[in-house]
C-alpha cells in the first residue's frame, strides 16, 4: 500500500523516534508498504517518521544507481533501531534532496564513513561500517530518526534563501508527483 509522505512542517519530522521490538504490530507489512511508497516516489531512502510513524525504522535501496555503480545497485537494507557508533573524521560535501522536502536540493557536508549498529527485518543485530554514498544515505535517513532534516545542515545564509520555499511546503503549495501529507 502506498502511504502519504509527510512534508516539511509536520510535527512528526521533528520528533526523536522511539525504538521498537520484534512484536511491533504489523511490522513486516509496514516495511513492505514503506518500500512500495519509496519506489512509487522514486526515492532511494525512507524513514518511518516520513510516513507519520515516530519509530526507529528506515529503509534504503540504491538500485537506481546500478548503471553508474553496480555495487551501489545491489545495496538494499532495512534498519530497525539503528544506533550511530562512529562518524569518520573525513568529511565530504554533496547535493541532497528529500521526499519530505519536495523540489529542494542543497549541498550538505557529511562524514565520508560511519559505523552503525542496527537490527534487520528478522531482528538479527549487525554492526557495519559504510563509506561513500552508502554512508551519506544512511546518515540522511538516520537524521530523520533524530528529528533532523538535511536543511538543518546548510549554512544560515542558504537556510534564509530557502525560507520562502519551505514556507510554501508548509502551506501545501509545493508540488510532488506522489501523495503527501502537509502540516
Amino acid at each position: 500500500m502506498i502511504l502519504p509522505i509527510y512534508t516539511y512542517g509536520t510535527a512528526v519530522l521533528r520528533k526523536v523516534a522511539e525504538p521498537i521490538d520484534k512484536d511491533y504490530p504489523g511490522l513486516k507489512e509496514l516495511i513492505s508498504n514503506m518500500y512500495e511508497t519509496m519506489y512509487h516516489a522514486d526515492g532511494v531512502g525512507l524513514a518511518a517518521p516520513q510516513i507519520g510513524k515516530a519509530i526507529r525504522l528506515l529503509i534504503i535501496d540504491l538500485a537506481p544507481f546500478k548503471e553508474d555503480d553496480p555495487e551501489l545497485g545491489s545495496f538494499k537494507i532495512t534498519m530497525i533501531n539503528p544506533e550511530m557508533l562512529e562518524f569518520g573524521d573525513s568529511k565530504v560535501t554533496a547535493e541532497e534532496g528529500c521526499l519530505s522536502i519536495p523540489g529542494i536540493y542543497e549541498s550538505v557536508m557529511r562524514s565520508e564513513s560511519i559505523k552503525i549498529k542496527y537490527f534487520d527485518e528478522d531482528f538479527n543485530q549487525h554492526i557495519t561500517e559504510f563509506e561513500g554514498y552508502r554512508a551519506r544515505v544512511v546518515q540522511h535517513e538516520y537524521d530523520h530518526l533524530e528529528g533532523s532534516l538535511f536543511t538543518d545542515k546548510v549554512s544560515p545564509i542558504r537556510r534564509q534563501l530557502l525560507k520562502s520555499k519551505l514556507t510554501n511546503i508548509v502551506k501545501g503549495k509545493a508540488s510532488a508527483r506522489y501523495k503527501v501529507k502537509t502540516a
